[in-house]
């Protein structure tokens, strides 16, 4: 792996960089990858159990990730990201291969795929945060909104493409076929990340690399608290994260799993959860698309702040709504209004934070999102069967709304900008 210490003046735009675009299909291949595992794993425990357990082993990948996604931030500043990328992405390959041929020999069995699921949540707690830590050392600060808005782009793609493709190996192969097909797709991403080329970061505007040296550094709880002391005392990364995360805790359940209740509750059907999740999708895709070609958007905290407001309100009215032809084309502005949001708040953390705290500080954004929410997903199921669905997506999107609100409080947030080209 060769690492280049210096890089040109002014680098091409992130879509039409080649670089770039390398790491781009390396982290499409292993979203892609994720999707098709989801879905063997998903139908493997439901052929092996019943409901209740599909749902035991869906859930038991959160736990580990909840427990050491903040240790994941220390290994990715304290080691080269790439090279935490790489060994996690082997480690999937090598697990989901071993997966396949387990269930090829014999039918899967629950204790299995519950160790799976353990397993591979806690090579997510390394793989997540290096991701986030990766993209200064590929492209100039000038350029991250748009890796961000590629990296929203893959992510809108991977969910499109990867259930199709589990499903058509579920049915050609059973889930041996499917977890082979995942495990190809992370190996296919490990060439594809040798590939590209790093260079060292450079320090935030204005202001130089604070993050300590190899030398420096003491323990890995020091870390760790160290960097929590980093966030705490910003002035912008403090409520950009607590922002996204009450965000983030207030959406996730009814986005998920209070939809599908929602469509059951007013007898939309799965016709009409697929629609609503596809206005969603695609508001969302067209969002991550306007950051990739625009590249900066200005008042970037000002717009981060009110999209997320405009966003947390219309998916509280998801609840109330009358009929699915209101439903659909209010969760595409809430598909609009979230990836706008979440590009401009992953902008800006990755353009504000000095990049030897990168890790950690995607750590702390990223543990709400794949650590605590899903834990919460039974609470919400059991809350709408009490309550039903309009209180549980009304109390959620209030309490994304403080969110939104905190970070319009702010007067760091509102006037945070985007480095210029």
């Amino acid at each position: 792996m060769t690492t280049v210490a210096t890089r040109p003046a002014l680098r091409p735009a992130a879509h039409r960089d080649a670089n770039v675009v390398r790491w781009l299909a390396a982290y499409t291949a292993s979203l892609i990858g994720d999707s098709v595992y989801f879905v063997a794993l998903g139908w493997s425990a439901q052929q092996a159990a019943g409901a209740t357990e599909v749902g035991l082993v869906m859930a038991a990948g959160a736990l580990p990730r909840a427990v050491l996604m903040l240790g994941g931030g220390v290994v990715a500043d304290r080691l080269d990201p790439r090279r935490v990328i790489l060994g996690s992405d082997a480690l999937r390959c090598l697990l989901i291969l071993s997966v396949a041929a387990a269930v090829a020999l014999t039918s899967p069995a629950l204790w299995l795929l519950v160790a799976v699921a353990l397993v591979f949540g806690a090579v997510d707690a390394l793989f997540v945060p290096a991701v986030g830590a990766l993209p200064p050392r590929i492209t100039g600060p000038d350029q991250l909104a748009r890796v961000t808005g590629l990296r929203s782009l893959a992510m809108r793609l991977s969910q499109i493409a990867g259930p199709p493709i589990g499903g058509l190996a579920m049915g050609v192969g059973g889930p041996a076929a499917a977890f082979a097909v995942a495990g190809t797709l992370f190996a296919l991403s490990l060439p594809l990340l040798l590939s590209v080329r790093i260079h060292p970061p450079e320090p935030p505007a204005g202001g130089t690399a604070a993050g300590r040296t190899p030398a420096d550094r003491t323990t890995a709880r020091a870390d760790l608290l160290d960097g929590l002391r980093y966030i705490r005392r910003h002035r912008l990364l403090g409520p950009l994260v607590l922002a996204g995360a009450v965000c983030e805790l207030g959406l996730i359940g009814t986005l998920n799993v209070g939809m599908v209740l929602l469509n059951a509750e007013r007898g939309w059907g799965p016709s009409g959860y697929g629609l609503i999740v596809a206005c969603f999708g695609a508001g969302a895709a067209a969002s991550a698309a306007l950051i990739t070609v625009a590249g900066r958007l200005p008042r970037a905290g000002l717009t981060m702040a009110v999209t997320l407001l405009l966003g947390s309100i219309g998916a509280a009215a998801l609840g109330v709504v009358p009929g699915l032809g209101t439903a659909a084309p209010l969760a595409a502005l809430v598909g609009l209004s979230a990836g706008v949001f979440g590009s401009l708040n992953g902008a800006l953390l990755q353009t504000t934070a000095d990049p030897g705290y990168l890790g950690r500080v995607t750590s702390v954004m990223m543990l709400a999102m794949v650590g605590i929410a899903p834990l919460g997903y039974p609470v919400v199921g059991a809350a709408i069967g009490v309550w039903g669905a309009a209180p549980v997506f009304l109390g959620c999107g209030a309490l994304s709304c403080l969110g939104a609100l905190y970070a319009l409080s702010s007067r760091t947030v509102r006037t945070a900008e985007l480095p210029r080209r």
